[in-house]
């Protein structure tokens, strides 16, 4: 992935192939599946795997989990097919490594702070809420906040109204949006999605 003039954007917690299909269609970088158990906008590995096979090769499909062991993890990416591994929770360097495969990218979700992207041997980093999937903002606007080095992703409370902002104030490469385009919990929204991705692109 190259240095961009434009953010990154990843529609997250897509359920549906006609959801796929819009965020495509508006322009998405990456979509995600999210195949971590518990959470509203789960789907198996058969239903990712149907998903992403329509997905165009520029389009990163994304599988997300949380602490989930590395061999479920690699199960769960080999049956849908995915080609990025997004890791919430406490997973350490072995995890990346272990997971490392040619072609996969690998995706770091922290809610803490992190100084670089890379540091643990992911791809990519994505920096969250506390309470992911809740739609519920951390303090990116803060005056005290500092931007990791290299590529990362603003999540957490984003929604077409504030997403321009949120690039400008804190410089992301690029946005994951998940709850902000859903007209009810765990039900997207088309037009919020189409609404989502123009804005980021300003």
């Amino acid at each position: 992935m190259s240095e961009r003039s434009v953010p990154f954007v990843k529609i997250c917690g897509l359920k549906t192939a006609h959801d796929v299909e819009v965020a495509v269609a508006a322009g998405a970088d990456a979509v995600g599946f999210v195949l971590a158990p518990g959470s509203p906008r789960t789907v198996d590995a058969a239903t990712a795997r149907d998903l992403a096979a329509g997905v165009p090769d520029g389009v990163l499909t994304v599988g997300v989990f949380r602490r989930q062991s590395v061999g479920e993890v690699r199960r769960l990416t080999e049956e849908s097919g995915v080609r990025a591994v997004q890791l919430h929770g406490d997973e350490g360097p072995e995890y990346y490594e272990e997971l490392r495969a040619p072609g996969r990218t690998l995706v770091r979700a922290t809610a803490e702070h992190v100084e670089r992207c890379g540091e643990l041997g992911e791809d990519l980093l994505l920096l969250d809420a506390p309470d992911p999937g809740s739609g519920k903002p951390w303090n990116w606007g803060s005056t005290e906040f500092t931007a990791p080095e290299g590529r990362w992703l603003l999540a957490g409370g984003l929604t077409p109204a504030n997403v321009r902002e949120a690039v400008a104030a804190t410089g992301a490469w690029g946005v994951d949006v998940s709850s902000g385009v859903e007209r009810e919990r765990g039900v997207k929204s088309p037009d919020l999605i189409r609404a989502f991705v123009e804005a980021a692109r300003g």
